[in-house]
């Protein structure tokens, strides 16, 4: 029996509509005169999916009791028994009652699949078992339903359902998902923008990588070796030098000008493992094309240009990224080169990049690492020639019959004398010429076999030789020290053009300068000592490592800066002529150090203009808005006071009534003003501790009118960590600006909601709202928007509100509400190990 075939319908969200496209493609095959059936659908009292369900035959669910309650399944047994050509089943990640024939409706499935039944399901992306964790620290909401991944890539279709996150708002807004009194909470919620946008990616890419999976298969099977540019690919061809990171930067800006772009580095080696490459360069270049998103991938081969259009043939790539060629003009003589080759071999399917870089046309010589000279195996090989090199020849000539004379046997040792420096520099190439000049002075001046010249033009020839011999390896010795001191001249400057930027730059990062210090010494720890005069005890600035000294005495190194500042380094001595990159260093680090302090005073000059902002804005305050309410007293006292006028019972209980809330509002002023003052001068210390939420909320609210705000915080929410008092006067700060704007009759409603590692309470009021430009500025103090009276206070309740809240660890924002006013969002951190209680029933009542 032949398997039935799997068609999924995945969701980017839900509420896009893929149980909808799933009946409207369930309907077209019946019109067509398919068999077929809806073992379960589930339509979540939603009208047009309820409509749409009409005209097609449903399968009687089966009935099972869990827990006092019954719940309805699919009844896999009736499927198999109707033996229909298709079946709809919904929801594939769902989990069923306990007692049903399988745990998960995923594995009813695979069930009507192998009885040869094919399959229409439905999946939303956050179900999948990969990306459960991933959605869960996007949207804060755990995922407790999912399906296996391989389960949904095995499907023979895969058809995305997808919804841009604005049209999906509005969907839900309009009541077509959501019953209208769980709209507010869902937009607020799981539905956010961001949520959305995040979900619609994951997606598009997921489906992205599904199909790309079919095209390598499908290109595969058809043994097709052509390139479909139907995604860009870009691979970069490395080399190992320092040109390779210009090379992923420009190969990484192509593939931002198109969608879905993707970049593969690939290093080609010889099979014989003999490279010119350079091991750090090359880790360098690999961390560098991981961080722009792309793949690294080492290929060996020993024609460069045909493994290179291989790889780029095999991963489909559409672009190919080379550097201009290194080689020096007489070095074509040799051949064509990697870059010409490649574009005359890669056909008219593939773009070939010729990148123009720094090091083009520089020749392709090995770098020489810093400090080094020869190298341990070379100066061996040297010995071995100078030494063993002219024994082996003195045998040769005279064991053989060949007569050269004393000019050639004088030039034949010459040339292990010049191998000899070459190789193994100067020591060698002095042994070689000694003993060459004995061995021809006894085997082949006469007279032979004794250590005495007779002819005196034979001595000034041996004189010659040895004076050659020594002359070249002087020459070769001095080339090799005048490499290594360009090595070491070119990382000095490379220093130095370091310290000269950051100087450019305004970088003031002491650490990570003493940081450069010790990675370029190569020591264990690097302080910055500085002390008030010659007679106090010295103090660490600024240090990095471990175990940094106390006193440059203690240093292994200290370079001076001034009369009372020094650099200490710790791990071992350094050599005399890094002392001058060391004092760069050092006057560097004097000017970071003075840098930081200037804007450390900078800092403070700004806070103490801020302050006296304050201040004037204080008194401007106080000499209305605090006045106001005084006069209001004042003239209620002197009216009770006053004998000209007989006050009846409720006059007298209304004029007391003025006085109280004169003085509440005294009170409330004069509360924010301290606050403001406090939070001003950094004196606020909140005392963190884990509470519930339940606890503090309602206690903020005791000042409000009665019937104002609506409370929805539930039992079950985790613990934050909060100061209590701080929180409680932040919250009714926020609540009583929230009911001052919105209207009469339409009660705040303050709500509560964790995410991941935070609880967020929402304020929501349906006043007029505040512009986008002005939605920062409400956290200023003495802001007062739009048209809000000049009795309504200072303008301190977000302020101090705000204020608060950033002083333990909190943000509070404002947002729009949907429909019109203003949201205010308070993010608060969960306490260690905090969860929630359980399921249960939110705590809702109406505030008075």
């Amino acid at each position: 029996m032949a398997r039935g075939k799997l068609r999924i319908y995945l969701g980017a969200a839900p509420g896009v509509g893929k149980t909808y496209a799933m009946l409207s493609e369930a309907h077209r095959r019946v019109e067509r005169g398919t068999d077929c059936v809806v073992g379960f659908v589930e339509h979540h009292d939603r009208p047009r999916t309820e409509g749409i369900l009409n005209g097609l035959e449903q399968v009687p669910r089966v009935e099972l009791e869990h827990r006092d309650a019954v719940f309805t399944e699919m009844d896999v047994d009736a499927v198999l028994a109707r033996r229909p050509a298709v079946a709809l089943v919904d929801e594939l990640a769902h989990t069923n009652v306990p007692g049903s024939r399988n745990t998960k409706r995923w594995q009813d499935v695979e069930e009507l699949l192998a009885a040869g039944i094919d399959v229409i399901s439905t999946v939303n992306i956050q179900h999948l078992e990969s990306l459960g964790d991933v959605v869960g620290s996007i949207t804060g909401v755990p995922q407790r339903e999912t399906v296996p991944d391989d389960v949904v890539r095995r499907a023979d279709q895969i058809e995305l359902v997808d919804m841009s996150p604005q049209a999906l708002r509005r969907r839900m807004a309009h009541g077509n998902v959501y019953k209208p009194d769980k709209v507010d909470a869902a937009l607020s919620n799981y539905f956010r923008p961001g949520n959305l946008t995040a979900l619609r990616e994951l997606a598009l890419l997921w489906v992205a990588d599904r199909v790309d999976e079919h095209l390598q298969q499908y290109r595969g099977e058809h043994n097709i070796r052509s390139t479909w540019q139907a995604r860009e690919r870009i691979v970069v061809g490395l080399t190992g030098g320092p040109e390779g990171r210009t090379l992923i930067r420009r190969a990484a800006r192509l593939a931002e000008k198109g969608a879905g772009g993707v970049v593969l580095a690939v290093y080609i080696a010889r099979s014989d493992g003999l490279t010119a490459a350079s091991p750090k360069e090359l880790a360098v270049q690999r961390t560098l094309v991981e961080d722009l998103g792309g793949t690294f991938h080492h290929v060996v081969g020993d024609d460069i240009p045909s493994a290179l259009l291989e790889f780029a043939r095999g991963v489909n790539a559409t672009q190919i990224v080379l550097g201009s060629s290194r080689r020096k003009t007489w070095q074509y003589v040799l051949g064509p080169g990697v870059g010409a080759t490649v574009a005359r071999e890669s056909g008219p399917d593939l773009d070939v990049h010729i990148v123009t870089h720094e090091e083009a046309a520089k020749g392709r010589g090995l770098p020489v690492a810093r400090g080094t000279r020869l190298g341990r195996a070379r100066i061996v090989a040297g010995w071995l020639v100078g030494v063993a090199g002219p024994v082996v020849l003195a045998l040769v000539l005279t064991h053989t019959d060949a007569d050269l004379g004393l000019a050639n046997d004088m030039l034949l040792f010459l040339s292990l004398t010049v191998t000899a420096a070459l190789l193994g520099g100067l020591l060698p190439a002095l042994a070689s010429a000694a003993f060459g000049s004995l061995l021809l002075n006894y085997f082949f001046a006469p007279p032979l076999h004794r250590f005495t010249i007779s002819d005196p033009k034979n001595i000034v020839a041996i004189a010659v030789f040895f004076g050659v011999a020594v002359a070249v390896a002087s020459v070769v010795d001095l080339a090799a020290r005048r490499t290594q001191q360009a090595a070491r001249l070119r990382a000095e400057s490379e220093i130095l053009s370091f310290l000269a930027g950051s100087v450019l730059r305004g970088e003031t990062a002491l650490d990570a300068l003493l940081e450069r210090v010790r990675e370029t010494f190569g020591m264990e720890s690097v302080a910055l000592l500085e002390r008030p005069s010659d007679v106090d005890p010295w103090t660490r600035a600024g240090s990095v490592g471990p175990r940094p000294v106390g006193r440059p005495e203690d240093a292994d190194v200290d370079m001076p800066v001034g009369e009372n500042m020094a650099l200490a380094l710790s791990g071992r001595v350094l050599p005399a002529e890094d002392r001058r990159v060391l004092g760069a260093f050092a006057a560097q680090a004097a000017v970071v150090l003075e840098r930081q302090r200037l804007v450390h005073r900078a800092e403070e000059g700004r806070k103490l203009a801020e302050g006296n902002r304050i201040r004037t804005a204080l008194l401007a305050a106080v000499s209305h808005d605090l006045r106001t309410p005084l006069a209001g007293i004042k003239a209620a006292v002197s009216s009770l006071r006053s004998d000209d006028v007989e006050w009846s019972e409720d006059d007298r209980a209304e004029l007391l009534e003025g006085i109280e809330a004169g003085a509440d509002r005294l009170d409330h002023l004069v509360g924010n003003l301290l606050d403001m003052s406090r939070l001003q001068t950094g004196t606020v210390t909140p005392l963190i501790r884990g509470i519930d939420l339940d606890e503090v909320v309602p206690m903020a609210l005791v000042g409000v009118p009665e019937g104002s705000v609506e409370l929805d915080i539930p039992e079950t929410l985790p613990m934050v960590r909060m100061d209590k008092g701080l929180l409680e006067r932040a919250v009714a700060n926020i609540v009583e600006n929230a009911v001052k704007y919105s209207p009469d009759g339409i009660p705040v409603a303050v709500s509560a909601s964790a995410h991941g590692g935070r609880v967020e309470v929402r304020v929501v009021d349906r006043g007029r709202g505040v512009p986008d430009d002005a939605k920062d500025r409400i956290f200023e103090p003495f802001q007062r928007y739009g048209d809000a009276p000049r009795g309504a206070g200072v303008g301190l309740g977000l302020a101090v509100a705000r204020g608060f809240v950033e002083a333990m660890d909190g943000t509070l924002s404002a947002e729009d509400t949907p429909g019109g006013g203003l949201t205010m969002v308070l993010t608060l951190r969960t306490a260690p190990g905090a969860v929630a209680a359980g399921t249960g029933t939110p705590a809702t009542r109406v505030a008075g």
